[in-house]
């Protein structure tokens, strides 16, 4: 198998026949299109997920919390902790370990969680250290948000912009050969886009206005998630891929890698779910975040239209990301680097 996340249709033949019981104080069982838990605890529930981090080098720590605290944000529960796991490398273990936890300090302090504990080893083999982070959210039991919600009708907004993380991670480990194609201005504005990778705050305040059902984009980019949240729910959604936001700087370095910036991994941007946009965009605004219609939630099957061609609407078969990280590793071998 190549790097990246499996496939559907290899989830369901490895992993979800093989779950152990369903027991009947867990409101959400894992599924696909499902990033997060949730258990009955009364009149709250707890809400779970866990993350690794594997394609980025630096701000590892940072991104591994700030996405896991995002699973748990979109179902509508607001972040308490983490636990992180750390597998360091052997030739970079104490170096990696400090800047790991000083930027997963950073990430918790920012939302306001606590690191709750974890485990760390040095673990033989790795040529890179690796980050998991399993994080801890509560809601009210009836506040929580499903990821299967979506019904036909309801309007499928954005926030955020596609391929924001993965920009972000590109200019941040290999700027030094992303410099032969863009320029110094662009990768440095590009690695600033590893600050906008929350979606709590949009998250939280979506879920008081009503919604359906909402989805990060993650691995596999904006279009990714849109099938996700679409097979979740066994609904169709009818998306505009033209109104779906892009950075410039996005273009500029997608354009230059040739990948699709839309299947390149996206935290940061938040997909929603709602019967009432109007109410939600307001909210989202009136606390500095955009959000934009991008497509509509029917009963039939899902299509995309981009440059006015429609056809299917498919989860690419790896992230973007990946396909960058082999080319660029390749660029760095030649002469002059």
């Amino acid at each position: 198998m190549r790097p990246g996340k499996l496939s559907p249709s290899e989830l369901s033949s490895y992993v979800f026949p093989r779950r152990g019981i369903n027991r009947s104080d867990v409101l959400v069982h894992a599924a696909l299109g499902h990033d997060a838990a949730v258990i009955d605890f009364g009149d709250q529930v707890a809400v779970l997920s866990t993350d690794p981090i594997t394609g980025a080098g630096r701000n590892a720590g940072w991104l591994a919390v700030q996405i896991a605290a995002n699973d748990v944000a979109v179902m509508g529960a607001r972040p308490v902790g983490v636990l992180l796991t750390l597998l360091l490398a052997p030739s970079t273990a104490a170096d990696d370990a400090r800047t790991l936890m000083e930027d997963a300090d950073r990430a918790a302090r920012q939302l306001g969680i606590e690191i709750l504990g974890g485990h760390s080893e040095v673990t033989a083999g790795l040529d890179r250290s690796i980050v998991v982070v399993t994080a801890l959210g509560r809601a009210g039991r009836d506040r929580y948000v499903r990821s299967d919600g979506a019904r036909p009708g309801d309007t499928v907004l954005l926030t955020g912009a596609a391929g924001l993380e993965g920009t972000a991670v590109l200019a941040s480990d290999f700027g030094e050969v992303l410099d032969r194609y863009v320029s110094v201005e662009v990768l440095r504005r590009a690695r600033s886009f590893s600050g906008e990778v929350s979606v709590v705050g949009p998250a939280l305040a979506a879920a008081e206005q009503g919604v359906s059902a909402m989805h990060d984009a993650t691995e596999g980019g904006v279009l990714g998630a849109l099938a996700e949240l679409a097979g979740a729910a066994g609904v169709g959604i009818e998306v505009d891929g033209d109104q779906i936001p892009v950075r410039d700087e996005t273009r500029a370095i997608c354009g230059a890698l040739a990948i699709d910036p839309l299947n390149l991994v996206s935290s940061g941007a938040l997909l929603i779910a709602t019967p009432v946009p109007a109410a939600v965009i307001d909210a989202l605004r009136g606390m500095g975040a955009g959000a934009v219609p991008i497509g509509q939630v029917v009963a039939g099957p899902s299509h995309l239209r981009r440059n006015g061609v429609v056809g299917n609407l498919e989860a690419p078969s790896r992230d973007a990301l990946w396909d960058a990280i082999e080319r660029l590793s390749e660029a760095s071998k030649q002469p002059g680097h």
